[in-house]
């Protein structure tokens, strides 16, 4: 299951059902779980955790320095940067995802069956979820949290320190320099919301009833200016029959950079 020419140290902890393709080089702090497929010329280093049942495409960069230019001072070792990756996630060519930093939480963290097409780069200290798709050369600057089911389409860009909702939908070429909302759509850069992500909501088998109170709820809140404050008392009463807008409220109310309008 590993090809002849893969240089793996001997201290890695590597499955036995792991397969490794040609040219690919893994470090002594590595762990992969069962199941685990490694494409040609990939590289994987440093205090990386790999679950099961993932698949890794060529040219790939996994576990590599975090781009930080304060990473070599005291306060940023080796041993506060770890990278941990859940099961089930496709990586294809030439993806790029670095390790987290001692300063900004120790690690960079994915979930699982998350599809991260070619060239998708993940900074350090990124907190992303599970079950989410993010389209060719979409970018995560470091620090930033994307949380479930959530698509990002080709060359999106995402500001450091920003977060993402759930079932949230970025459109093409989108700059998301503040956080996005969960269940809302979002294109332009600088980008802007442009409603529900009506479509994902359904595809995810939201009823019609959620998708309209979360409707009148998105229209509300963000949309009408100065809306927030004015109505949030409404729709917080109306969170205990769809914990959907108490999410989309707690969300906002917890923004450090502002959301997206």
């Amino acid at each position: 299951m590993i090809h002849s020419t893969a240089l793996i140290d001997d201290r890695a902890q590597i499955d036995e059902d792991v397969s490794i393709e040609a040219y690919t080089l893994i470090g002594a702090d590595v762990r992969i779980g069962k199941g685990t497929r490694i494409g040609p010329h990939v590289v994987i280093q440093g205090q990386t955790q790999i679950g099961r049942d993932n698949e890794i495409f060529q040219f790939c960069s996994i576990g590599e320095l975090p781009q930080d230019k304060k990473y070599r001072n005291r306060a940023y070792q080796d041993a506060d940067s770890k990278l941990v990756i859940g099961n089930s996630n496709t990586i294809r060519e030439y993806c790029t995802i670095n390790r987290g930093t001692g300063a900004g939480g120790g690690q960079t963290v994915v979930g699982d069956d998350n599809f991260f097409m070619a060239y998708v780069h993940i900074a350090h200290d990124c907190i992303v979820g599970s079950h989410n798709i993010f389209a060719n050369a979409s970018s995560l600057a470091g620090h930033v949290t994307i949380e479930d089911h959530v698509i990002l389409s080709g060359f999106v860009l995402v500001h450091q320190f920003c977060r993402i909702g759930c079932h949230a939908y970025s459109g093409m070429g989108s700059g998301l320099a503040r956080d996005l909302p969960p269940y809302l759509l979002a294109a332009g850069n600088p980008a802007q919301t442009h409603g529900l992500n009506k479509i994902g909501l359904r595809r995810s088998g939201f009823s019609t009833e959620t998708i309209d109170a979360l409707h009148r709820a998105y229209m509300d809140l963000v949309r009408t200016p100065t809306g927030f404050k004015e109505h949030a008392e409404k729709y917080r009463a109306l969170g205990a029959e769809y914990p959907e807008i108490k999410h989309l409220i707690e969300f906002i109310e917890s923004s450090q950079r502002g959301c997206l309008s």
